[in-house]
Parts: C-alpha cells; sequence; structure tokens
C-alpha cells in the first residue's frame, strides 16, 4: 500500500457504494408478481445520514436498476444516485464531473468484478469482508463485516474520524463527546 489509509481517508469528500453485495447481503428475493425486495441495513443508512448532515456527500452507483434502490436513496438524501450503469469506471468519472471532485477525493466500495474500474480510479477503494478475493487484493480498505451487514457504516466512519467530522456526526446523535 503506497499510503496509509488515514491519509488516503483524510482527503475524501464523497462516498460511493455498490449496492447489491455492499449496501445489501447480496440476496435478491422476488415476491409473487417477480418484484425484487432488498434488505438495507438501518446502521449503514444511518451512517449515511450522519455523513451527510457533516457535509460528506454519498452517493450510489449501480450496474442495476431498481426503484427500491431510488426509494432507499431519497429517504437518506444521498448526493447522487447513478443506477443502470455497466461501466462502472465511466460512471465514476460522471458522477465526478456532477460532484465537481476528482476521483482521488473519492472513496469507492465494491464487492465484485465490475467493481475494480471505479476502484482502481477511486482515492480510498474499500471492499466488504465477503468480497470477491480479486476485489480484496486491490482494496486500500476491506472492511471487517459482510456487505448490508454494516460494512458501509464502517467506512463512512472511518472517513468521518479522518476528515475532522467524528465530533460533529456525534453532536447530531446526542451522543456525549469525550472530556
Amino acid at each position: 500500500m503506497s499510503q496509509p489509509i488515514d491519509a488516503r481517508a483524510r482527503h475524501i469528500k464523497v462516498v460511493v457504494f455498490d449496492v447489491d453485495g455492499v449496501l445489501t447481503d447480496g440476496g435478491l428475493w422476488y415476491g409473487p408478481e417477480g418484484e425484487v425486495l432488498k434488505r438495507f441495513d438501518v446502521k449503514d443508512g444511518h451512517a449515511m445520514v450522519l455523513a451527510r448532515l457533516t457535509g460528506l456527500r454519498v452517493a450510489i452507483l449501480t450496474a442495476r436498476v431498481s426503484r427500491i434502490v431510488e426509494v432507499r436513496a431519497q429517504e437518506l438524501q444521498l448526493a447522487a444516485v447513478f443506477q443502470g450503469r455497466r461501466d462502472k469506471g465511466l460512471a465514476l468519472d460522471e458522477l465526478c464531473k456532477e460532484l465537481a471532485v476528482t476521483p482521488e477525493q473519492v472513496a469507492y466500495m465494491g464487492d465484485d468484478m465490475n467493481d475494480l474500474p471505479p476502484m482502481q480510479k477511486a482515492g480510498l477503494a474499500a471492499c466488504p469482508l465477503d468480497a470477491a478475493d480479486e476485489v480484496r487484493q486491490v482494496a486500500h480498505f476491506v472492511s471487517q463485516r459482510p456487505g448490508g451487514r454494516g460494512a458501509a457504516r464502517e467506512l463512512i466512519e472511518l472517513v468521518l474520524r479522518a476528515t475532522g467530522r467524528w465530533d460533529a456526526a456525534m453532536t447530531h446523535t446526542g451522543a456525549p463527546l469525550p472530556p
């Protein structure tokens, strides 16, 4: 690793997440009418809200298209949602342009082979514990948690601490700050 994780995280302005296998456990549940259901972790969502409240922007970049993802992103008031993007490297470039940041100012968390192009561009490449081997090999940060079970929260907390936003995040929760 060329730079310590904290040094990389210090420059992050936007945290971007893949959905299936990162914000969810990767399972797809089908309802009786063929509708796809996904399970999101409320603690990951809470971390995304804390990020937003402290000025750290959060976005989604996914190859699939799902109304469920759109609803979740609206609920969390995310900065951007890019769905149906098979070329995730190009999509990350577009997202950076839209949010006026450089790839070095982006943390990207993905879990599978199609996440490698944006991970190779991002200033901080991250993945859940249960990501594909090839993804774990290029990640600067591997979460101690699997996808859909707190991996996103772990990355956000890392960035909040490294960018000096942690105390501000804690004031939004009402939690007491240490002396």
